[in-house]
């Protein structure tokens, strides 16, 4: 029996793939016990690196607990206006109109090719230049223009891929009965096209939340992660503190990924989709996307 993507593996491949996986057990079982050996080595196992996160409540009032909603504050308001602007974005790209389509796709793959790092330190100084916003939340400007300049590139891409991972006949069956090309995109191709397009959106939002910690680290942005030097100068558990912040990322990243589970489910049943799927690497090569959908 074969699939799309592979042949199904005999008695012998599964006999190698559990051998595989066995040695691949075994080394990491084997780098884990010599980290926790060194770490052991080091006190940074000890009782009193880890305790106070158990017994010392302000170490979450003063500074994990506002760090996250920092964290959170700052990837919320970059999501609200990265996805409709790269909605237009990716619309734009699919127009028919060249004085249209080769200026935002110029303005996507501007913003795409630089470094989000870059972007947020470039907004930095614009806005010590060019305003009057405080110092205080100036960082938070600086980082919030840098991810959504970023990310509003990416999402146009994943836009376009999922509009143009539609079959064809949508568009065609759209003209058949009068409608414009406007109305095509915004009432027949983006409404189906969201249930393919929404794994590699729910990505990008994971990267903006952890791409917070980036104005942290160089903007002074009092994020999560940036949290870390103010613990470990207090407490001096430098270790403790990056594994804790750690797990408060994994979780609210799982948050975040099981909603969108739970909301691509949904939107499943509800509407009759096309039943593609939008990959990262879809949305990265417009090679890898069907030329003949109705975005086209």
């Amino acid at each position: 029996m074969t699939s799309v993507l592979y042949d199904t593996p005999g008695p012998r491949a599964k006999a190698r793939n559990w051998i595989y996986s066995g040695i691949f057990v075994v080394v990491f079982g084997l780098v884990a016990w010599w980290a926790l050996s060194l770490m052991g080595e080091k006190n940074q196992l000890d009782a009193d690196k880890w305790t106070p996160f158990v017994t010392d409540g302000q170490i979450w009032t003063t500074f994990l607990i506002p760090g996250l909603l920092e964290t959170l504050k700052a990837g919320a308001i970059a999501m609200v206006i990265a996805i409709p602007l790269g909605a237009l974005l990716g619309i734009g790209r699919l127009s028919d109109h060249a004085w249209v389509r080769v200026p935002v796709g110029a303005v996507v793959e501007f913003f795409r090719a630089i470094p989000v790092l870059m972007l947020m330190l470039f907004g930095s100084a614009l806005f010590v230049q060019f305003s009057t916003v405080s110092s205080d939340v100036r960082p938070l400007y600086a980082v919030i223009t840098g991810l959504v300049l970023y990310n509003a590139a990416v999402i146009a891409e994943i836009v376009r891929a999922g509009v143009l991972s539609l079959p064809s006949g949508q568009t065609d069956a759209a003209k058949a009965i009068g409608m414009r090309k406007g109305q095509t995109m915004v009432y027949v191709l983006v409404p189906q096209a969201v249930t393919a397009m929404l794994p590699a959106l729910v990505s990008q939002l994971v990267v903006i939340l952890k791409d917070t910690a980036l104005g942290g680290s160089l903007l002074g942005l009092g994020e999560l992660l940036s949290m870390n030097r103010q613990i470990s100068a207090n407490y001096s558990n430098t270790i403790a503190t990056l594994v804790v912040i750690a797990l408060i990322y994994i979780a609210v990243n799982f948050a975040l990924t099981t909603f969108a589970s739970w909301l691509e489910g949904r939107l499943r049943k509800s509407t009759k989709g096309s039943g593609a799927v939008v990959g990262a690497t879809d949305a990265a090569d417009p090679a890898a996307v069907p030329t003949g959908g109705g975005g086209a």
